[in-house]
């Protein structure tokens, strides 16, 4: 049974909504559920659900402006939302913050089920440091009393072939370590899984059978920098290497960016988690959740070259 299908169709909001996984997710539901979609920008928001399927009142597509850091704001935009796809902010220093607020906001509205997409490995110390951000809003979920499913996504495939410069040289100090990256498609797809059950559950007025869960997102292999560079020059035609570097030289060669020192660490321990071994691991649960094989980085690379 689909969301469209029961008694009284339940509400599920879409946070990222004009985003790469959130537009994906609004797309995969889109006819078959009631949705809200979110963004900064109301304006895209509306673009994004003006260009969706929405036949009957079961399918009805709504859009809104909401921002994670003001919590009186969200509180309102999530009112009788029943289920929410909590896309992670924006990086940013206090990103920390504004998922509180919007924890707060959500266990104020009412919402029955947060989705939230985190990352593999998240911990207090991971080398990736982005993900401390992550483990700590998992932790700020447990302790809202809010019925969840946290998605522990790898870095995504579709982004390697931007990581390399306008030279093609893809730099970084990963060593020869390896990374089970993930499609952005197989993200959304598991998301949209998720979504739709807890919704399903929670009109029947039962508890989602994904509530508690923890689900690990990679592809099906685990590859090198060195395999990633060759794999997007023979898909591509472009000219793409690896270069191996050192801390020092990655943070040297970053510096002109002008970024703050907690971006250019993240940006720089992007490589050395690969190098770490932790993102490495190959996790069934995308095959298992979607009931298919996981798409491999060839896949992905030969998609976006159409």
């Amino acid at each position: 049974m689909t969301p469209a299908e029961t008694p009284s169709t339940p509400l599920i909001a879409i946070t990222g909504a004009t985003g790469e996984v959130g537009s994906r997710v609004a797309r995969r539901l889109a006819g078959t559920a009631r949705l809200r979609l979110f963004s900064r920008d109301a304006d895209r928001a509306a673009a994004i659900a003006g260009g969706l399927p929405s036949t009957t009142a079961a399918s009805a597509v709504e859009s809104a402006a909401l921002d994670f850091g003001d919590e009186h704001g969200a509180t309102g935009a999530l009112a009788g939302a029943d289920v929410v796809l909590m896309v992670s902010a924006a990086e940013t220093a206090d990103r920390l913050q504004a998922h509180a607020a919007f924890i707060r906001a959500a266990a104020s509205a009412g919402v029955g089920h947060v989705v939230y997409t985190s990352f593999l490995a998240a911990a207090p110390d991971a080398v990736f440091t982005l993900a401390r951000d992550h483990f700590a809003t998992e932790a700020l979920l447990a302790d809202s009393g809010l019925s969840h499913t946290i998605l522990r996504d790898n870095f995504y495939q579709d982004v390697f072939p931007l990581f390399a410069g306008d030279d093609g040289v893809l730099r970084g100090p990963a060593g020869d370590g390896r990374v089970s990256a993930v499609a952005r498609d197989d993200v959304a797809a598991v998301a949209a899984v998720v979504l739709a059950e807890a919704a399903v559950a929670l009109a029947a007025g039962r508890t989602p059978g994904h509530a508690g869960k923890m689900y690990d997102l990679t592809g099906p292999e685990a590859f090198s920098l060195e395999e990633a560079a060759a794999a997007i020059t023979e898909v591509t035609g472009r000219d793409v290497r690896y270069l191996d570097e050192t801390v020092a030289e990655a943070l040297a060669s970053r510096a002109g960016y002008g970024a703050p020192d907690w971006q250019l660490d993240a940006w720089v321990s992007t490589y050395t988690a690969i190098a770490s071994g932790d993102l490495a691991a190959v996790s069934d649960d995308v095959p298992r959740l979607l009931g298919r094989p996981a798409q491999t980085l060839r896949q992905t690379l030969e998609r976006r070259a159409r």
